[in-house]
């Protein structure tokens, strides 16, 4: 079995398992659960080192422990933070491994992706990326061996993203954008572009996404349109930034939680 090898355990989050394992079930157990009939089909959370975004996070996580046994696949879609490429990267290998373990790649989801012009296989793309890999520590503890579908974002369009999101639109498939918000900003600045970017994916709007919304703007993007075509509403969990959490006010980061569902 090929395996992914963990690139950012002991910096963005705890290398130790048992450490893990308690930091991410208290993060997730401080997270309020939402009603469990409004099944999310989508989630938006952060990938910052879990110290600055971990309970932001947590907070769409932990929507999935009571709906766990609904899920059969993730697909996972983040930022490009260390290569570029065009479109949208896929992995070789058959599983992503953290501390806790091997997620299992979904390689039969992926061959049906794989006559998509938009998706090539990247391993560069994946060696070294953190955006995908802080999520599966939480999926481990929510959804446990449920398999992945990772896949790195470039240069693309939303149209091309919501394109891979329609190709795998099932009723057991969650879709989870990782994204950060705006970056590097003074506290007040920030809060008025995260403030922005929250009414713009509220109301569907990709159109009202920019540069400075967030780094996963084209994945949140591209959901955004999937989500009109499947009559999602997005539901904010939360909305903060490093200013709020343990780093200073002057550079912030914003993070952001949401979940789409069908409306009740």
């Amino acid at each position: 079995m090929s395996v992914r090898p963990a690139a950012v355990a002991g910096l963005f989050y705890p290398d130790d398992p048992e450490t893990l394992a308690s930091t991410v079930d208290d993060l997730l157990a401080a997270s309020p659960v939402g009603d469990a009939s409004a099944a999310p089909e989508a989630l938006i959370a952060p990938h910052a080192g879990y110290v600055y975004s971990g309970a932001t996070a947590a907070l769409a996580h932990a929507t999935l422990r009571p709906r766990a046994d609904r899920v059969r696949r993730v697909l996972l879609l983040g930022p490009a933070h260390r290569v570029w490429l065009r479109g949208l990267a896929a992995p070789s290998s058959e599983g992503f491994a953290t501390p806790l373990g091997v997620v299992p790649v979904d390689r039969a989801a992926l061959e049906c992706l794989a006559g998509l012009p938009q998706v090539s296989v990247r391993d560069d793309a994946h060696a070294a990326e953190h955006a995908l890999e802080v999520q599966l520590p939480f999926l481990q503890r929510t959804l446990g061996e449920v398999p992945i579908v990772p896949l790195v974002v470039g240069d693309a369009s939303s149209v091309e993203v919501a394109g891979v999101l329609a190709a795998l639109d099932d009723a057991g498939t969650l879709v989870l954008i990782s994204s950060d918000l705006s970056h590097y900003h003074a506290y007040e600045a920030a809060r008025r572009l995260d403030a922005d970017t929250a009414v713009a994916i509220e109301s569907l709007d990709p159109d009202a996404l920019d540069a400075d919304s967030a780094c996963g703007r084209v994945p949140i993007g591209g959901l955004l349109l999937e989500a009109r075509r499947r009559g999602l509403r997005a539901t904010r969990l939360g909305l903060c930034s490093s200013g709020d959490t343990t780093g200073p006010r002057d550079r912030v980061v914003g993070y952001g939680a949401w979940a789409l569902a069908r409306p009740d």
